[in-house]
């Protein structure tokens, strides 16, 4: 290449590059930014509790046209018994139709033009009650109540077409919560400083991206430090203090689960966040998971759902009147390792990374229960699983869940139990907050052993039935524990 032709060549990748660099300052599609934002939650207790939440956006037109609407998800109907909801747009009131092309949103038309660089202030309210006998859903008492990290707080999404930008909240942004004095608050955000005021307290919190989604626990709790003995901190609120010998061997149950998904998983957080275990406000109101489709591996009498987990660092549990039972929080900890409220799409993968959170439960159940519960786990999924199948026919659904889960045992004891730990670190890790498939389990573990683990994978999830190989070895682990046990019976 010549010297001119080179100096061209320069001129051109300058003139592109200053094409670039002043298109990525102008929009490109319509949209908005949100410059404010302030959400207040106030508690109003009595015979007929009450939860307010108001909320304040401050926007700004950045798009390249003039804006008709704005569509947003409100709280949901099917989680919150919703008494009253409103909308305004500098203080006139909005209609609220549902979104022609999403009906669970909410397509707020607007009642001017709103043009390109025009800031307005949107205005949100919403007042929940305690559901009616025979409805379902989050129920609260006049002394306690939480509001998980999704489908209380609105949600607003970017406009509609190209390039369409909108609904970020801002770096930082302030969540106020009010509740009578003498209630226990834990929030998401860093709390500032608290003041009272007509016997309530007011707690505001500054909220910022790595919080994700806002949640709210709060009540007339008293708090019961547990001592893990491995550095994380755990807060058990209750209604009455918690002292007895059956409670604190309950509690060294629940620190030997957390200290076995640390083993598996890695550390929660890289600063050790404290844990919070918190009392149900009503139990028939507390949990919005049904029985799991994985609970017939995990148990062999499954029961009931007993602790759910409504934030990454809060379980809510069921303690039905008696020493808490915190073994029964174990399984619902597990999705706390796995990235609960930091990957988008935890519940909805598809096999076999959705046995995943009933791998770790077991995990946790084995470090309660002992060795011996691996095996009789693993041979009560291998009895889901025909022996004998017809190949090109697709598995049954029950079939494909035992499947996954075992698939992961199988992984576990196919390279190492540190090099299985390392890989999901790696996986977990480096997709935060983007969720992960099967190619990132993939590549973790190839990254980890140096080895081809696609064709293991292929063997396991593309052929029908399990390998002989890891079915013949727990049945013969069943045949020689009971050929034992005949051997030693009088």
């Amino acid at each position: 290449m010549s010297r001119c032709d080179l100096r061209l060549f320069l001129s051109v990748l300058l003139a592109l590059e200053g094409f670039w660099v002043s298109a990525c300052a102008v929009a490109l599609g319509p949209g908005y930014s949100i410059e404010n934002q302030e959400t207040r939650v106030q508690f109003l207790p009595g015979p007929d509790p009450r939860i307010r939440v108001d909320s304040d956006y401050q926007l700004r037109n950045t798009g390249n046209r003039p804006l008709a609407t704005l569509e947003l998800r409100l709280p949901g109907r099917r989680s919150f018994h919703l008494a009253r909801a409103q909308a305004s747009w500098d203080g006139v009131a909005l209609a609220e139709p549902s979104s022609p092309v999403i009906p669970r949103n909410t397509l707020l038309t607007l009642p001017g033009r709103w043009n390109v660089s025009e800031r307005h202030t949107l205005h949100l309210f919403a007042e929940f009650q305690t559901p009616a006998p025979g409805e379902t859903g989050l129920s609260f008492t006049s002394d306690a109540f939480f509001l998980p990290s999704e489908g209380w707080a609105p949600e607003l999404l970017p406009s509609q077409g190209l390039f369409a930008t909108g609904g970020v909240p801002p770096k930082q942004w302030r969540l106020e919560v009010r509740v009578p004095d003498g209630f226990l608050v834990h929030c998401s955000g860093r709390p500032r400083k608290t003041s009272r005021s007509a016997g309530e307290i007011t707690v505001p919190y500054v909220e910022r991206p790595e919080d994700r989604y806002p949640f709210v626990v709060a009540g007339r709790y008293k708090e019961t430090a547990l001592d893990t003995g491995a550095g994380h901190r755990v807060y058990l609120w209750t209604r009455a203090p918690e002292h007895s010998p059956r409670f604190d061997q309950s509690a060294d149950g629940l620190v030997r689960a957390i200290q076995a998904y640390d083993a598996t998983f890695g550390a929660r957080s890289q600063k050790l966040q404290p844990l919070w275990i918190v009392e149900c406000p009503v139990l028939a109101g507390c949990f919005t998971s049904t029985e799991s489709s994985y609970a017939s591996l995990l148990n062999a009498e499954p029961t009931a759902v007993s602790s759910e987990l409504v934030s990454s660092d809060t379980l809510l549990i069921d303690f039905n009147g008696r020493a808490p039972r915190l073994a029964a929080a174990a399984p619902a900890l597990a999705a706390s390792w796995l990235g609960y409220g930091q990957n988008p799409g935890f519940y909805q993968q598809q096999p076999p990374l959705s046995a995943l959170p009933a791998f770790a439960s077991a995990l946790g159940q084995e470090a309660l229960d002992g060795p011996s519960s691996r095996t009789e786990t693993i041979r009560r999924a291998l009895r889901m699983i025909p022996k004998s199948v017809v190949r090109r026919q697709p598995e049954d659904q029950n079939v494909l869940r035992a499947k996954s889960f075992l698939f992961f045992y199988a992984l576990q004891e196919r390279y190492g139990r540190e090099a299985f730990r390392q890989a999901l670190d790696h996986m977990l890790s480096a997709r935060q907050g983007r969720g992960f498939n099967l190619n990132d389990l993939i590549a973790a573990f190839e990254q980890e052993t140096h080895q081809n683990v696609a064709e293991f994978v292929r063997l396991w999830m593309k052929r029908p039935g399990v390998p002989e190989e890891f079915r013949a070895q727990y049945e013969d682990a069943s045949a020689s524990s009971a050929s034992t046990s005949k051997e030693t019976m009088p």
